[in-house]
């Protein structure tokens, strides 16, 4: 469920009931974003075309000549080359670093589903090759439209895939975690917990505890949701008795989640939901 407030947050609850809310990112640095892409890709553009020329100058082909094969494929590559760069560019890089291009890294935006879950293949497909249609007649005139009458500020691409473009929290690292756990409570910090069965976690349970403790500074009921998030991740490894005290439970989710990142140490954090992507595609 999705609640709209005036403030543009939204609020958005998880399946295990846990809300976290996101701040829905406005037209300006959606509008940066977009002019830093564009000119990557320009460049890359033409780096490639430049490229190419510079090759069918060295092979000797005659540009007038239609029965060259070598110029027919070459042309065919080169259009091939620009279409992947002006969509697959979006693609690539948001599948790659979880709903992020380099504009919208740039700019601390980030695309997620309406359930707030990582975008997957089908939702990045959908909503870059929509872009077509949003950025006629030029300079993403219909998107600037759509976004303008959506109270989500979504352009076609996104009402289509059923996205959101939000701001971005950051990133969390193994040593944010082992820095924090509970710098300010008034017990000792727990001992490590036993060998975890991290394994029984879907991807979708890691992400929701990586979006608490990237979010839990701003979370008003923060040790409830804590405790409720412990007992989802216990349960999901089988552990359902284990006892959780209010106090425990976020060092609790910390150490969880420092087991999972140290079972696939070369995976960073930022991409803990990515695996996501493939299992619910």
């Amino acid at each position: 469920m999705i609640i709209h407030t005036p403030s543009e947050i939204i609020h958005i609850d998880t399946p295990e009931n846990v809300a976290f809310g996101y701040e829905v990112a406005g037209i300006g640095t959606r509008f940066v974003a977009a002019i830093v892409d564009r000119a990557i890709v320009f460049v890359l553009q033409f780096v490639i075309l430049v490229g190419m020329l510079m090759l069918q100058q060295n092979s000797g082909a005659d540009l007038e000549s239609i029965e060259n094969r070598l110029l027919v494929w070459l042309v065919g590559f080169i259009v091939l080359v620009m279409f992947l760069l002006n969509w697959g560019y979006y693609i690539f890089f948001e599948l790659l670093w979880n709903g992020q291009s380099p504009g919208k890294r740039l700019v601390g935006l980030r695309v997620i589903g309406k359930n707030g879950a990582p975008i997957g293949l089908p939702e990045s497909a959908i909503r870059n090759l929509v872009r077509i249609v949003d950025s006629l007649p030029t300079l993403y005139g219909v998107g600037i439209v759509s976004m303008f009458i959506d109270t989500k500020s979504r352009r076609l691409g996104d009402l289509a895939a059923g996205t959101l473009v939000v701001y971005d929290k950051g990133t969390i690292s193994l040593e944010s975690l082992r820095a924090a756990p509970l710098a300010k409570a008034a017990r000792p910090i727990l001992s490590p917990l036993p060998e975890l069965p991290v394994q029984r976690l879907k991807s979708s349970d890691l992400y929701m505890a990586e979006e608490f403790l990237r979010r839990r500074e701003s979370l008003v009921h923060r040790r409830d949701l804590a405790v409720r998030i412990a007992r989802s991740l216990f349960e999901r490894m089988d552990m359902p008795d284990h006892p959780i005290q209010p106090i425990d439970a976020e060092p609790f989710i910390e150490q969880i989640v420092m087991a999972c990142r140290a079972a696939d140490a070369t995976t960073p954090v930022e991409s803990a939901a990515s695996s996501q992507r493939t299992s619910e595609s």
